[in-house]
């Protein structure tokens, strides 16, 4: 649990005062889904990466995956861990770019996430209303995996933005 912690202290100062908290109450890391992975001599500063992730060394996880990703073009996969590692250094911007490279690779099962964390960089750069259109879109999906965390940003955005 503390390493979401040092998460929060990165993301207080991410886009000023007046939208830190709601960057803070917004964002969560994506959780690990590689922890079990196998280590080889063609994923080793991938795994290396995600064990300072998991630690919430953020800016360590950076360091880690950049190199990874352009060496190892084929594996996307880390983008999604690359651009929660640049919310939570509070760099929303490279976080949003990171997302694009994953939106236009041919991996499919990260939609959800890719829509959803483009959403939580537009609330953390302090665009609030590119940030309640996307949230819009999330809660107005049959099913998505973010939408109860879209309705309760709109909830929140609601009382931010007149």
């Amino acid at each position: 649990m503390w390493k979401w912690c040092v998460a929060v202290l990165f993301l207080s100062g991410c886009s000023g005062p007046e939208h830190g908290n709601l960057c803070e109450r917004t964002f969560e890391p994506y959780p690990d889904l590689n922890s079990g992975r196998m280590r080889t001599n063609l994923n080793g500063a991938y795994v290396d990466a995600m064990a300072l992730y998991n630690k919430g060394d953020f800016a360590g996880a950076r360091d880690g995956l950049v190199p990874y990703l352009k060496a190892q073009r084929a594996d996307l996969t880390p983008y999604i861990y690359l651009a929660c590692s640049y919310l939570a250094l509070g760099e929303p911007f490279e976080a949003e770019l990171q997302l694009d490279h994953l939106e236009h690779s041919n991996i499919l099962q990260y939609d959800d996430q890719i829509e959803w964390y483009t959403v939580v960089c537009w609330v953390c750069s302090g665009q609030l209303e590119r940030a309640r259109k996307g949230a819009q879109l999330i809660v107005s999906s049959p099913a998505h995996t973010y939408k109860k965390e879209a309705a309760r940003l709109l909830n929140e955005l609601s009382s931010a933005i007149p």
